[in-house]
């Protein structure tokens, strides 16, 4: 399946500048599929050393960490040779192999024409507890798939030349916009977890999809118990079950989990933002750049790794997504705002640092909120996920209002407006890619 992180890796490869290349993302997002389909395809030879399944490999890191050694016993240990600009050498799950992953700054000052990738599921743990090569690795980020790579995965390749862009508007005619509404329908339910839509793909059958996300929870909720020595895991399995179900809303810890004390939480949360499985969007006043300057640690709301994995987790049946005439209805609008989220992250068009934020005002006269505040060519735009061009939006023109720098704002909607520009709003489909 053709995946965005592609092009990124051929770019890499290329580059005067490479440096071995980190790839950080949760389980089951293609990270090993994606290495191995472009070291096929884009070299001589293709090694891999799978730190988890190959135990003995640990051995040749164990004395020392000179490159041209480990490259002389890697040589004998594969059988094969290893050639720099010829062979991509591929460290999987690096995370179980500490000195693999400290040796990466030196195959970096020795070695730098050797093409080197590393990937592991838990690797966010493993940089926190060694002395990471900090500016002698290069990182990329793969997270699931987005709605433009579902739509290349199900063919539908036409239906792409459609998709308005914030950098260059088209709205679709009427009746092509409701075929994309169709296709986003799907998504909403599918999803972005590789297997998930393979799955689709083969069958064309939601129940086979369903039992996929029954197959990913399994293996996600048994894997929590690795981490009962950081924290209690049934606080970890009830928070991950909590989460899904609160997309979209100011988490407050004692409301997310009123029968245990506050600090579990907190520690349940941590573990689940480094496995990736969650993203925590935090209040800021969007006074300035950067947006991260002054977040807010106590307010802040989250989504989760998938969107299709999260309706699986809520219970929601995908008759009803499917029957539903505007997708921002949808379990009162939290799958929209999930998309919008994890668009945002999949793409890191409008995140900063791969970080989502957004607006919050509190006052004891009245509260307002915009759902993201993303920046484009170093201008802040703030973001709201609404049903059409009803309402008042209040706080969108509060955020205006009190921030002048700030000329436009977006509101993303689930119709399709010709004259999408109405004043310093723009209205545009929910599926607009911000690139």
């Amino acid at each position: 399946m053709k995946r965005l992180i592609d092009q990124k890796l051929i770019q890499w490869r290329d580059s005067e500048y490479r440096k071995p290349l980190i790839i950080r993302g949760a389980r089951q997002v293609g990270k090993t599929y994606s290495v191995r389909y472009f070291g096929t395809t884009q070299f001589k030879t293709f090694i891999t050393i799978d730190f988890e399944k190959q135990r003995s490999a640990h051995a040749l890191f164990n004395v020392d960490l000179d490159p041209l050694k480990i490259i002389m016993e890697l040589e004998a240990y594969c059988n094969q040779r290893i050639i720099p600009g010829e062979t991509l050498l591929f460290f999987d799950e690096i995370q179980v192999c500490p000195q693999a992953l400290l040796s990466l700054r030196y195959f970096y000052e020795v070695i730098p024409e050797l093409h080197l990738i590393a990937a592991g599921s838990l690797l966010e743990f493993a940089m926190g507890a060694v002395s990471f090569p900090v500016g002698r690795v290069d990182f990329v980020w793969l997270r699931p798939m987005s709605f433009l790579e579902f739509l290349y995965a199900t063919g539908e390749e036409i239906l792409i030349k459609h998709l308005p862009h914030f950098t260059h508007i088209i709205i679709p005619a009427e009746s092509i916009h409701q075929t994309i509404i169709q296709k986003l329908k799907l998504y909403f339910i599918i999803g972005g977890m590789p297997e998930a839509i393979k799955r689709y793909k083969e069958t064309g059958s939601l129940l086979e999809v369903g039992k996929v996300h029954e197959s990913l929870s399994e293996t996600f909720f048994q894997s929590l118990v690795q981490y009962q020595k950081r924290v209690d895991v049934e606080s970890l399995e009830f928070i991950l079950r909590q989460i899904p179900l609160n997309v979209g809303n100011q988490i407050k810890f004692r409301n997310l989990d009123p029968e245990r004390r506050v600090e579990k939480t907190k520690a349940s949360l941590q573990i689940l933002q480094r496995t990736l499985l969650i993203s925590l969007v935090h209040a800021v006043s969007a006074t300035g750049l950067p947006l991260g300057a002054d977040y807010s640690v106590k307010k802040f709301k989250s989504i989760f790794l998938d969107i299709g994995f999260m309706q699986y987790l809520c219970g929601i049946d995908p008759v009803s997504i499917l029957h539903e005439n505007n997708i921002l209805n949808l379990y009162k609008g939290s799958l929209a705002e999930q998309f919008v989220g994890q668009e945002l992250l999949v793409h890191n068009k409008g995140s900063e640092n791969n970080k989502l934020f957004f607006w919050s005002r509190s006052k004891k006269s009245s509260s307002s909120e915009i759902d993201y505040v993303v920046v484009k060519e170093n201008l802040l735009y703030p973001v709201e996920v609404k049903s059409g061009l009803g309402g008042k939006l209040k706080s969108m023109h509060l955020f205006l209002k009190e921030h002048p720098k700030s000329k436009t704002g977006i509101v993303l909607t689930s119709a399709c407006h010709p004259d999408y520009a109405r004043g310093n709003l723009l209205f545009l489909p929910l599926y607009t890619m911000f690139d």
